[in-house]
């Protein structure tokens, strides 16, 4: 699998408002972290681990769209 994209995550908390279906997604649900990353693969999941470190740091990865390639973060 050839891809080129940047991830980027940005840490968040809800400040008003409800959950609600849009043009974009097909469910709406708040999980806990071990949760969310059980349910994704983790060339994504990572990125949840990533934000969740709570030092704000950049983090780039390499990954074939299923598993992470380079487990080395910068």
């Amino acid at each position: 699998m050839t891809v080129g994209a940047v991830a980027m995550v940005f840490p968040c908390t809800p400040d008003g408002g409800t959950e609600q279906f849009s043009d974009e997604s097909t469910a709406v649900t708040w999980l806990a972290p071990d949760d969310a990353m059980a349910a994704m693969r983790e060339a994504y999941s990572i990125r949840i681990a990533d934000a969740l470190t709570g030092d704000m740091a950049p983090r780039i990865r390499t990954h074939d769209g299923r598993k992470l390639t380079d487990q080395t973060s910068s």
